[in-house]
């Protein structure tokens, strides 16, 4: 009754906007996913999804079969790695750097995971913090770049990975605490607290004080985020964070977390790689890869929406 198909199908489902988004991602015209859903929930005997939902809704039968395809498809995966390391063609170079530094949360489970289904791919791992990667990447001198900046570059192609939402850290007893969301000018008279980055790559000088010509009282920076968090919870200051990486501390009491802005601020972070490299098996597999970490482990991502 159930096929590999109608699992992908109900993935791309979950992480496309709508029913024609997911069509457009399976190749199908919309009538032929429709029909598709209708056949097998008539098989089934149940729903899968609320219809006209956006984004998709499922059922509790729908979620029990993404379980399911989340279970299933990454040992489908393992088992064609297999097959292409029998069948040659498993050698070459991932050199890679990340300009995100929270992403070691689920980026090093990846490499790991990566290096045993490939070990002759030859990994390499560096900071993007204290040099530019993307320069790098298309002079050949790296393969990957994970970056929330893309830059128009010749040859160079952006593979979304997820989106999140920024969020701005306040100590529990902090008056902003008390509001639904936050302005740019609520940051006047604040000590904000970031990476020691140039302020052009965060997200909260790029898309919100910026555009609003606010400056916020002083900077101060740290650099781990668990340091940023106990100086957010001391009072020291406030902070910008993905919601993932602030997850923990949230859960935990240890700060409270507002909304920048009425409609709250979104990012989406990418796998830069060169275009020449996209279809190499082992480059594909690591980006599958990565997604399936990301979503496994992070809390408040989403598979990045149409503009």
């Amino acid at each position: 009754m159930l096929e590999l198909r109608h699992l992908r199908t109900l993935v791309t489902l979950r992480d496309a906007e709508s029913l024609v988004e997911a069509a457009e991602r399976l190749h199908l015209t919309q009538s032929a996913l429709s029909h598709q859903l209708k056949d097998l929930e008539e098989k089934l005997q149940l729903s899968l999804f609320v219809r006209k939902s956006k984004p998709v809704r499922f059922t509790s039968a729908g979620l029990r079969l993404l379980r399911l395809a989340e279970s299933v498809l990454p040992q489908m995966r393992q088992a064609e790695r297999d097959l292409q390391r029998l069948a040659g063609g498993q050698a070459g170079r991932l050199h890679m750097a990340i300009e995100c530094h929270s992403c070691f949360q689920w980026l090093m489970p990846t490499i790991d995971q990566f290096r045993n289904a490939w070990p002759d791919v030859e990994v390499d791992f560096a900071s993007g913090f204290f040099f530019a990667p993307l320069p790098a990447l298309a002079r050949g001198d790296l393969d990957l770049v994970v970056t929330s900046d893309p830059l128009d570059l010749a040859g160079i192609a952006y593979v979304p990975l997820f989106t999140y939402e920024a969020l701005l850290a306040v100590s529990n007893q902090h008056p902003l605490a008390a509001q639904n969301h936050v302005l740019p000018e609520d940051l006047a008279s604040e000590t904000l607290i970031s990476y020691p980055v140039d302020r052009e790559r965060l997200d909260i000088f790029k898309q919100f004080l910026d555009p609003a010509g606010i400056e916020p009282a002083s900077l101060r920076t740290a650099e781990m985020t668990v340091m940023m968090m106990q100086l957010v919870a001391s009072g020291r200051g406030v902070c910008c964070l993905p919601n993932w990486a602030m997850a923990e501390y949230l859960h935990k009491g240890y700060v409270s977390a507002r909304k920048l802005g009425p409609e709250g601020l979104f990012g989406t972070l990418y796998a830069a790689v060169r275009e020449d490299m996209l279809e190499m098996s082992y480059l594909q597999d690591f980006l599958l890869t990565a997604k399936d970490t990301s979503f496994a482990t992070l809390e408040g991502v989403s598979a990045k929406r149409s503009e």
